[in-house]
């Protein structure tokens, strides 16, 4: 390296160490000059705080001093409470509590607050330490020290979340309200102290045929607008003055009607608003009540349709409230109990009329109706004039809107003549049962009095036939033969008429009856010839009933059948049917037939089609009259010379 380079090199190094030296003295002058400012700044905050403590302290809101670069330097105890920070202990920038969405916002005001020096009315979200987003509204400016620079910036900030969530709160019920006002079934129009209108719905355009949205009758005058719509109405000018008179009155009026010209009817309502002493405007309400009038003039009309009915009808119809007192009666019941409704109406049902009881039994009734419940019952009654009369009561309550039992209503009919009737059929059940038994008595006597002569004549006939044995002819003997013959028919006779007025004579004694033990039994007691057959298609039922009378009831059936047989071959079959509240039974044989025009006949005593000598034509009038006593029915179809089938339902 030659001399030149080496001095080159060494001017470099002088100028480099002059330059660090430069550097280390500017930044030395700067360091001193930011420790002053700090030193300025901590003392103007010293000095501002002692001037403001007393003041800051004690204010409700939140006070916050923060540096130019976002450091808070001083918290009161409002904002301490508020934001949860303790910056005696912890440092904090202010960038820490804004919101994260309002970042650009926060940076917007802040830069405004460098330009001018303050900002007002400044409202955002910020965290607190527990991460609790709060709203808040803050006012700043900034702090100058003596030389008028800009050292700091300090806020009064206030906690309105509670505010925001009523003001939100109370835009979404004026949205929620003005839905309503829009959509509601009748007209709106609200105006304003100066008759401006400030607002009104769909259904005022609708009812008025304005083609236009409710908006756009905003501020419009409604005098001018009433005007203008009083063509509508059938009577223009008396639309207007009564719209006139009821403003000019400034009171409230409800249900005004008004008439348009398409037969639409209105119901108009006014009511002012006041504020203190001060009016504030006024509320018109329009209704379409047209169907509401029609339905009203059609009940109406009903209702004096049922009205005359009542009034009129052969029934006594009586209204009373919970105390039991008249409230109404119509001219029947005037009628029926001599009373005119002036004497009745107000007094007391059950202290008027009723006699032998009577007031015990409507007092028991009128609680049923006040538990809501509905029957009929009879009273005996002295009428005003002293009349004994029976009455049939039916009584039901009486219920208001809310469905709350407010009385009763009665339905009289006057039932004396039935009354009367009923009980002279009383007295002659009492004379037919007594007749019955004596009928049965005599029934007994008779049969005793006449079988005892027939047994005497029959065995005088057997002396005088043992007496004169050898001496008789033949013809005689045919006689003597004729009269046995008859004897024995006449009592067979005398033995069926006390079975015949025996059966039903008394109360028949139920028990559950096997019939297919009976049915057993009647064919081991019968005389069944060996040609015939009897079968049973299957088991019969057991029922309640009397064994001893269907026993008889089968076997009449079963040996009429087995008599009247006349093929080689006989044939008897006995069936069942389950029906709902009986059983219907069937026994067919293949016998003679029956004549369709006997059908009818052969169930009435005495009826006999055969005069055989051991049909006394009582058999199937016995059988009629098990089966009525066992509520059933019986009948018969038959074909000549095919055979009979005789049909009977007994009740299960």
């Amino acid at each position: 390296m030659d001399q030149n380079q080496v001095e080159i090199l060494k001017r470099a190094l002088d100028r480099e160490k002059n330059a660090r030296k430069a550097a280390e003295k500017i930044l030395e002058e700067k360091s001193r000059e930011l420790y002053f400012t700090s030193q300025k700044l901590e003392n103007l905050l010293n000095e501002k705080s002692s001037e403001l403590q007393g003041v800051f302290e004690n204010i409700v809101d939140a006070y916050v001093v923060i540096d130019l670069n976002g450091k808070i330097l001083k918290f009161n105890e409002a904002a301490t409470k508020l934001f949860g920070y303790d910056i005696d202990k912890e440092g904090v920038n202010v960038a820490k509590l804004i919101h994260k969405d309002d970042f650009q916002y926060a940076e917007e005001c802040f830069n405004n607050l460098l330009s001018h020096g303050f900002f007002k009315d400044y409202e955002t979200r910020v965290y607190t330490k527990s991460k609790e987003v709060k709203w808040v509204h803050v006012n700043g400016s900034i702090v100058f020290d003596k030389d008028n620079k800009p050292v700091a910036a300090q806020g009064i900030v206030r906690d309105i979340t509670e505010e925001r969530a009523s003001a939100e709160k109370l835009i979404e019920s004026e949205s929620r309200l003005a839905t309503l006002v829009l959509n509601l079934d009748s007209g709106i129009i609200l105006e304003d102290e100066n008759r401006n209108i400030v607002l009104t719905n769909t259904k005022f355009c609708e009812l008025f045929k304005i083609d236009a949205q409710p908006s756009d009758l905003y501020g419009m005058d409604c005098a001018t607008a009433s005007e203008k719509n009083k063509v509508l109405f059938k009577n223009p000018e008396g639309f207007i003055q009564r719209m006139q008179s009821i403003d000019k009155a400034k009171e409230t009026v409800i249900g005004d009607e008004l008439e348009m010209l398409d037969g639409t009817i209105l119901e108009r309502n006014y009511m002012p608003i006041n504020i203190g002493d001060k009016s504030k405007g006024f509320l018109w309400t329009f209704t379409d009540v047209t169907l509401k009038r029609t339905y009203r003039k059609r009940l109406e009309a009903q209702r004096q349709k049922y009205f005359s009915i009542i009034a009129n009808m052969n029934l006594g119809l009586v209204e009373v409230n919970n105390d039991d007192e008249i409230l109404m009666i119509n001219q029947s019941f005037s009628e029926m109990s001599g009373y005119k409704e002036e004497e009745l109406l107000g007094k007391k049902s059950r202290e008027i009329y009723p006699i032998e009881d009577g007031s015990e039994i409507i007092a028991k009734e009128h609680e049923k109706r006040r538990r809501g419940e509905s029957n009929s019952y009879e009273l005996k009654v002295k009428t005003k004039q002293g009349d004994i009369r029976y009455w049939l009561i039916s009584g039901a309550p009486n219920f208001n809107l809310n469905g709350d039992v407010v009385g009763s209503i009665g339905v009289h009919l006057d039932i004396t003549e039935l009354k009367e009737l009923e009980l002279q059929k009383e007295k002659l059940l009492i004379k037919l049962e007594k007749s019955n038994d004596e009928l049965q008595e005599y029934a007994h006597i008779v049969s005793h009095d006449l079988k005892s002569p027939l047994r005497s004549i029959d065995a005088l006939v057997s002396w005088l036939k043992e007496d004169n044995k050898g001496k008789l002819d033949e013809m005689s003997l045919k006689n003597f033969e004729l009269i046995e013959a008859t004897l024995e028919k006449m009592e067979q006779l005398i033995t069926d008429v006390l079975d015949y007025s025996s059966v039903g004579a008394e109360k028949i004694e139920t028990e559950a009856v096997d019939l297919d033990k009976i049915l057993s039994d009647v064919i081991t007691i019968l005389y069944i010839p060996e040609h015939i057959n009897i079968n049973a298609i299957h088991p019969l039922p057991t029922l309640k009933g009397d064994a001893i009378k269907l026993q008889q009831l089968f076997q009449n059936l079963i040996s009429n059948a087995v008599k009247f047989i006349d093929k080689e071959e006989g044939i008897i079959t006995i069936d069942f049917e389950d029906l709902k509240s009986h059983y219907k039974f069937s026994i067919q044989d293949n016998g003679i037939g029956i004549d369709k025009q006997f059908h009818d006949k052969i169930f009435k005593i005495f009826h006999t089609l055969n005069k055989s000598k051991d049909s006394t034509g009582i058999g199937l009038s016995i059988v009629k009259k098990i089966v009525d006593l066992h509520e059933g029915q019986i009948w018969l179809e038959s074909q000549l010379n095919v055979g009979t089938t005789f049909y009977f339902t007994l009740k299960k």
